[in-house]
């Protein structure tokens, strides 16, 4: 179990400590195949386990029936209460869990997709590490999405990626189980996207401003309904994510690498120009000294991050 955790800070809980309220957030969109199955594990789960909190389904304006069944599982839930939040338009599962985060009332709150693509069996080990941890995600075993070809070597390239900038190793990136302190979260929302990568955004957003995260190994299970990945579109804004959240609070871990590698073709180039025409060329200067401002930028905007967390 060791190995799964980015941070040791201390032994799990016997028992989930009865003073954090816990609050269940389920993001959906056009789930309705889904959503009635999901809610009856969630609350069977939590019951059994005699955890006291409440369940917030978040409705991302669904064009099919997800939003009425959500609701009519709501009216007819003995066990615990259960919300559905409706939004008006469509803004992306980002947005959705933003809104979720807003609404909830307990003070940690728990995350997994509404397509019953995770165990709530889980559910009772991640909130286990609380308060010792500030976010727990649950990593898969196994990947059970659409494309493997294309997800698979993806997922490992950014993941590595990921791991160099945060200089944390890190079993499941973009994992859609988590738990986290929902005031903990509240200050990061602003870098959490709309779209598809905002699970992304909220483990990085805490792994590189310092706070407490543990990965738990989980099953992950063939989604119910369609799949709304897009291969390419997808790919793309998660790898951009990766970096514009290490650029937001980690940003040497980008430029230096970069300007050493400009600058070692400078020093290359005018080797290469001594060689061949015995002085130094226009052209060997003006590398070195996009090598040497791009290493000063850098610096700048660590000063700047540095400044921002102070304040």
């Amino acid at each position: 179990m060791d190995g799964w955790q980015t941070q040791l800070v201390a032994a799990a809980s016997a028992e989930l400590d009865r003073r954090y309220a816990v609050s269940i957030v389920l993001p959906a969109h056009n789930e309705a195949a889904a959503i009635e199955g999901v809610l009856e594990e969630v609350v069977g789960v939590l019951f059994a386990h005699d955890i006291a909190c409440e369940v917030l389904v978040v409705d991302d304006a669904s064009t099919d029936d997800t939003a009425a069944r959500a609701q009519r599982f709501a009216d007819g839930c003995w066990q615990l209460p259960v919300r559905v939040l409706r939004l008006a338009e469509q803004r992306g599962a980002g947005a959705a869990r933003k809104a979720g985060i807003r609404a909830a009332h307990g003070e940690v709150i728990v995350m997994l997709d509404a397509d019953g693509t995770y165990p709530a069996a889980a559910i009772p080990e991640l909130l286990a590490w609380f308060p010792d941890y500030d976010q727990v995600n649950g990593a898969r075993t196994s990947e059970q999405g659409t494309l493997p070809w294309l997800r698979v070597p993806a997922k490992w390239f950014i993941r590595q990626l990921a791991c160099y900038l945060t200089g944390r190793r890190i079993p499941d990136l973009n994992t859609g189980l988590k738990a986290f302190k929902r005031e903990t979260m509240l200050p990061w929302l602003w870098v959490v996207p709309d779209g598809f990568s905002c699970v992304t955004t909220m483990t990085l957003a805490f792994l590189t401003n310092g706070y407490a995260v543990k990965y738990v190994p989980v099953e992950y299970r063939p989604r119910i309904g369609r799949s709304k990945f897009h291969p390419v579109r997808d790919t793309l804004q998660y790898l951009g994510t990766v970096l514009r959240i290490v650029l937001y609070f980690r940003p040497l871990k980008v430029f230096l690498p970069l300007a050493a590698v400009v600058l070692a073709l400078g020093v290359l180039k005018t080797v290469w120009s001594f060689n061949a025409t015995g002085s130094m060329q226009e052209s060997d200067v003006v590398v070195l000294t996009a090598g040497f401002l791009t290493a000063m930028l850098g610096l700048l905007a660590e000063v700047i991050v540095a400044h921002h967390r102070r304040g």
